[in-house]
């Protein structure tokens, strides 16, 4: 399995070569109990549990390159994931329910950041959002390094033409509103290219008016042709986020995972919302917040049969058909 992390290395930070190259491939441990956010991005290949290799960016996309199925799926975590506790589990969860869709059809590729472990759930969602926020220079890194591959291998006679999706989920959603943010600060000019065909945002842990202009996510609908949140008012995690941003503060915003966009009018067109509170804590009890994958029974869930949907065609399923937002429950299939 292909990763890129920023988090801390046993092994220190990629060494360089007299020449000027970068020492990999070389064998990497995770140092687990610092969650300090490194401004390094690491592209490694996971062999098996506690198995990794530092293969080095042109490696990494290459391989992508090269890897015989016809779309990727980066994954952004959320809060409390360890990588082989959680986020490469998780990772294996979600290819073997794409599997079953299709078999060759999407691999899935893990982005880890340092989140924590700690007891108690609103001291673990503050301590993980600090980490969240700091990854955005690693992550803004990976994003640029994949922008100038790109150009590099922009070629007629050997084009790459795989799609690119993202999910990020919970926290991740900081993750990725900071890369962006510091893309456009250091390399581009207010804006980001296109990047993914989908960007699936669950259970965000941002303010509900993120995604409109001039708000903090502002420039995360221009990275992608759909933008779909995935909301759930009685998210028990996201409420630990609201008194974790309370903190110091006299006022609280409403997050994007509990809402959906505060004004669906004032986000770009491409940005819809799917309220998924019939459904949330029937999956993930009793936080209601890791819901878009499994359904109880372990089979694949209302929101991942819909982005299953959005991936396979491109296009977002919503009821009714010309509408921007809609409840997503057992009813949706049958009407749209």
């Amino acid at each position: 399995m292909l990763f890129a992390t920023n988090r801390v290395l046993n092994e220190g930070p990629t060494r360089l070569n007299s020449d000027g190259s970068f020492d990999v491939p070389r064998t990497i441990s995770f140092a687990i109990s610092n969650n300090q956010a490194e401004q390094s991005i690491y592209f490694c290949r996971r062999n098996a549990n506690g198995d990794y290799m530092e293969i080095g960016n042109q490696t990494f996309f290459n391989e992508l390159k090269a890897a015989k199925v016809q779309q990727i799926l980066l994954f952004l975590h959320g809060f409390n994931s360890l990588p082989e506790d959680s986020v490469f589990p998780k990772v294996e969860e979600l290819q073997a329910l794409f599997e079953q869709k299709a078999a060759n059809f999407i691999l899935v590729i893990p982005l880890i950041w340092p989140s924590d472990n700690d007891t108690g759930i609103v001291k673990d969602y503050f301590d993980d959002q600090k980490a969240a926020d700091a990854s955005d220079m690693a992550f803004m890194r990976l994003f640029q390094k994949f922008l100038e591959w790109r150009e590099d291998n922009s070629t007629l006679d050997d084009p790459c033409i795989k799609r690119i999706n993202i999910l990020a989920h919970s926290l991740g959603n900081r993750v990725l509103r900071g890369a962006f943010n510091r893309a456009v600060q250091y390399y581009q000019i207010q804006a980001v290219p296109l990047i993914f065909r989908n960007t699936f945002m669950a259970a965000a842990d941002l303010v509900n008016n993120a995604l409109e202009p001039g708000q903090e996510g502002q420039f995360i609908p221009q990275a992608s042709r759909n933008v779909v949140v995935y909301h759930a008012a009685d998210d028990l995690a996201l409420r630990s986020s609201k008194v974790a941003n309370g903190i110091g503060n006299s006022i609280t915003s409403p997050r994007l995972g509990h809402t959906g966009p505060e004004w669906i009018d004032k986000v770009a067109k491409n940005v819809y919302a799917l309220d998924c509170a019939d459904f949330n804590n029937t999956y993930d009890s009793p936080l209601g917040h890791s819901y878009f994958d499994k359904d109880e029974n372990g089979n694949p869930g209302l929101s991942f049969d819909h982005m299953w949907e959005c991936i396979r065609t491109g296009r977002v399923p919503i009821n009714p058909p010309l509408a921007r937002f809609s409840i997503l429950n057992n009813r949706f299939w049958s009407a749209t």
